[in-house]
């Protein structure tokens, strides 16, 4: 494709954009990506030998019995400078290494995917979808995509946003662009989606539980925020669409094709399909129709082998917590029939070979996972995760507020515990039994408070390195920039965080005290003591 056909208009100057500017600016005079989490690994050490010299400590908001609480009732930060420190870190490198939950799924799902891309399915489905649809539909239909990824675990992080970055290119757009908008989708929306997912009965177990310190009957469903959820999906869609089109692509301007890796660009992608192609395509769906027959025997029924053996559910089940092995069977499944077909997979080395290919571009990942989860680690070791969510939990209680004012330091807040503690159910671990029962004791009910917190929780996982899977995004993003530092990656995901808080936020007070909706199945926004 010529060059030109991969530009865009010159991307427009202003406030906003030389805001932007700025950020990439500071945030690229930081390190090399694996560099800055050597760094921060060491850092958190040196911090929490002087923190714990010290003898910080907060007091711990979770019940007596609480799995994880001292006898003493404080959260107190811990030396990783003392000798059972020292000890603990060379003893759990390697397992901090290999126990790191993005690790096993990214390797297991680029199996397949390796396949699916080494036979020619993923370019050919690439091409049949996006040849004659206008582009702003496509930037549409790639974050409500992502938003809905949820449910199927990771698939979204694995699959969808690399996918989103081909896209774009095959349309002679930014990949980055498309990159994007799927982890807007993907991330930024973490707590939109139409349907259950598997975060959903994990939340509500947390909130349950601190609503019983004040109600001891007090039942929170998995579907407590499901109708908030649902109408928030196309809000999320809408406004991250927007930001996509009108702020993120104009900014990244044209696509330079020289601080790309040449493997994948394919200038054939805006090629009409071949009758063999197609064809191909055919039983790749044949495939696909059998994967899921079988995903359905496996969950439907009663009898279905992976649902929860103990109470039969099918959310909180095996089915969706090993989701990953789906991701591998499928694109096996379907990459092996589209390339018998079109004649680029002939037997089991074939798909061998595929399936190392796909591991071995993925280096710099790895050496990067490394470092980070030495990082997390270290950092969950020491408590500062829980110290600065108890910390700041305190500071709103102190603030004397009442009103619905107060949800919008709460969702601040818990944006900003968020950039430091990346897992949704951890952090709420530590903050739930300190809001629940304060809130409710003046009157909101726990299912709305949990609703507040999960916009906080969702809309900064987009600019934070503590996000589990925000090392993967990087090292998908350097295939198609170099040179690209976490400044860029942050400066260019920052403006759906802004946009998100602001019109999130307003959707949530609207929707709660404006209309007074409830935010899903017998989920009243008051609670009377």
């Amino acid at each position: 494709m010529a060059a030109d056909a991969r530009e865009t208009s010159a991307p427009r100057r202003n406030f906003f954009t030389r805001f932007l500017d700025g950020v990439e600016w500071l945030g690229n005079l930081l390190p090399h990506p694996v560099t800055l989490f050597a760094l921060l690994a060491v850092g958190i050490v040196l911090l929490s030998g002087l923190l714990g010299a010290i003898g910080l400590a907060v007091e711990d908001p979770r019940p007596v019995g609480t799995s994880g609480r001292a006898d003493d009732g404080m959260i107190r930060a811990v030396s990783l400078l003392s000798g059972d420190g020292i000890r603990r870190i060379f003893t759990g490198l390697t397992t901090n290494f290999t126990n790191f939950a993005p690790l096993g799924v990214v390797l297991v799902a680029m199996l397949g995917v390796g396949v699916a891309e080494r036979s020619g399915l993923l370019s050919s489905a690439v091409r049949a979808l996006v040849l004659g649809v206008p582009k702003h539909v496509v930037t549409v239909a790639i974050v409500f995509a992502g938003i809905v990824s949820n449910t199927a675990s990771e698939v979204g992080y694995v699959v969808l946003i690399p996918l989103a970055g081909a896209i774009f290119y095959a349309l002679g757009r930014h990949p980055l662009a498309g990159m994007a908008a799927a982890f807007a989708g993907v991330s930024g929306g973490y707590s939109a989606n139409l349907l259950i997912g598997t975060i959903d009965p994990l939340l509500a177990g947390i909130t349950q539980e601190a609503a019983r310190l004040i109600d001891p009957e007090y039942v929170v469903l998995a579907t407590a925020n499901w109708y908030f959820m649902v109408a928030s999906t196309f809000l999320i869609t809408l406004v991250g669409s927007l930001v996509s089109i009108f702020i993120v692509e104009p900014k990244l301007g044209k696509f330079d094709a020289g601080k790309a890796d040449p493997d994948i660009l394919d200038d054939r992608m805006m090629e009409p399909l071949s009758d063999k192609e197609r064809k191909g395509l055919m039983w790749a769906g044949f495939a696909l129709l059998g994967v899921l027959a079988l995903m359905a025997v496996t969950l439907v029924p009663e009898w279905g082998i992976l649902r929860n053996p103990d109470t039969g559910d099918r959310i909180n089940a095996p089915f969706f917590r090993g989701f990953v092995v789906w991701i591998l069977i499928f694109f096996v499944a379907t990459g092996f029939a589209y390339g018998r077909v079109v004649g680029t997979m002939k037997n089991d080395r074939d798909v061998i070979n595929a399936m190392a290919a796909a591991l071995s571009s993925l280096g710099l990942y790895i050496v990067l996972v490394f470092f980070a989860a030495q990082f997390v680690a270290f950092f969950g070791w020491t408590n500062l995760g829980a110290i600065t969510a108890v910390t700041g939990a305190n500071f709103l209680q102190d603030t004397g507020m009442t009103g619905p004012a107060l949800f919008i330091l709460f969702i601040l807040m818990c944006c900003f515990v968020n950039l430091m503690l990346g897992s949704a159910s951890a952090q709420w671990a530590v903050t739930a039994p300190i809001f629940v029962p304060m809130l409710m004791l003046i009157g909101y009910s726990p299912e709305v408070i949990q609703a507040a917190y999960r916009i906080g929780d969702s809309t900064t996982n987009i600019i934070t390195p503590m996000m589990s899977y925000f090392g993967l995004i990087l090292a998908w993003a350097t295939r198609y920039k170099s040179d690209l530092g976490v400044g860029t990656l942050i400066a260019m995901m920052l403006p759906y965080t802004i946009f998100f808080i602001i019109t999130w936020s307003s959707f949530f007070f609207l929707w709660t005290f404006g209309f007074d909706l409830p935010v899903g199945p017998g989920s009243p926004t008051y609670y009377s003591p």
